[in-house]
């Protein structure tokens, strides 16, 4: 094993390959915000009017189902006086809002896939395009399940209209430079640290040493390389980036192939979400809707999006 201190090893393993992540972290944040600070989703939202009239949904709802696309507090608010006012029932609130999950994953798919393309490069197309397939297959179910569920929407509801959608005014370069300034020292604080450790463990055998291990002690996970089990771990125990990190710094050596990357990141995503959302969902959900609605809410709409991403993973699995 060569010396860590050799200036070939770290150049070569550490220093350069770090040097590069950063920048194209740094280029593929700022696209990303810059994305979505132009409001690239708006004609997306078109969709809305003909889905919802599938979904037996309410005008309320293909509103908030537009407005999601902007902004998921602004869509959950007209959700949440809709039902105070008894305008829409319990189901449909939940239906509702389980109806926004296309959009409010459209609105952050800009900056996803810019932040994870320099991680993990040709494998983030792969992750995006498999958890988009996760959420345009959620929206067809909820489709299915208002069509069965909910009554004929009464004569005279028309959906709002894409030109009723909020006014986003201000200089998109501005809020561009703002929500940077803001993320990016948050990324780097995790991506940094993790590039190292794994470096580390690479170069000291660490991995080498736990494949026993791991293949003695692991349960539902053993189908995982010992490496590709260590992503779902920082991807659970930290946030997206960590996981990233990790991934990127096994790519980089060859470590795993993009299918199993892919594989590990979507094991991440399901068994991380429910207490992320939880941490981060809950405390805006409990000021919009009531605490026991807002705990349904999140119960139900986890539950389905884990159960989305992991069918799509085990065919990806299976056919990939």
């Amino acid at each position: 094993m060569d010396s860590l201190l050799s200036w070939p090893v770290l150049w070569n393993g550490l220093f350069w390959p770090l040097m590069r992540l950063v920048f194209f972290i740094s280029v593929g944040l700022f696209i990303g915000n810059l994305i979505e600070s132009l409001n690239w989703t708006r004609h997306v939202a078109r969709f809305a009017e003909p889905l919802a009239r599938r979904a037996r949904l309410k005008d309320v709802s293909a509103a908030s189902f537009s407005l999601a696309f902007f902004s998921g507090v602004t869509a959950n608010t007209m959700l949440a006086e809709a039902h105070e006012k008894q305008t829409i029932s319990d189901r449909e609130l939940l239906l509702s809002n389980l109806f926004n999950s296309l959009p409010t994953y459209f609105l952050h798919l800009p900056t996803i896939f810019f932040i994870a393309a320099p991680f993990i490069g040709s494998a983030a197309v792969v992750y995006v395009g498999i958890t988009a397939s996760a959420a345009v297959l959620r929206t067809g179910t909820i489709v299915l399940m208002g069509r069965f569920l909910l009554p004929p929407v009464p004569e005279g509801c028309v959906p709002c209209r894409l030109d009723e959608a909020p006014d986003n005014r201000g200089n998109p370069l501005q809020k561009t430079l703002k929500r940077f300034r803001k993320r990016l020292p948050k990324i780097l604080y995790f991506t940094v640290p993790i590039y190292i450790l794994f470096f580390l463990l690479r170069h000291y055998g660490i991995f080498a040493s736990l494949q026993q291990f791991m293949s003695d002690n692991v349960g539902f996970l053993s189908w995982l390389p010992t490496e590709a089990v260590g992503i779902v771990a920082f991807h659970v125990a930290g946030e997206f980036t960590v996981g990233l990190a990790a991934a990127s710094a096994l790519l980089q050596d060859a470590s795993l192939t993009t299918h199993t990357v892919v594989l590990a990141l979507l094991t991440g995503n399901v068994l991380s979400s429910p207490m992320r959302a939880f941490r981060h969902q809950f405390p805006y959900y409990a000021g919009i809707f009531r605490p026991r609605m807002a705990a349904r809410l999140i119960v139900v709409n986890q539950t389905l999006r884990a159960t989305s991403i992991a069918f799509v993973a085990v065919l990806y699995a299976v056919f990939g």
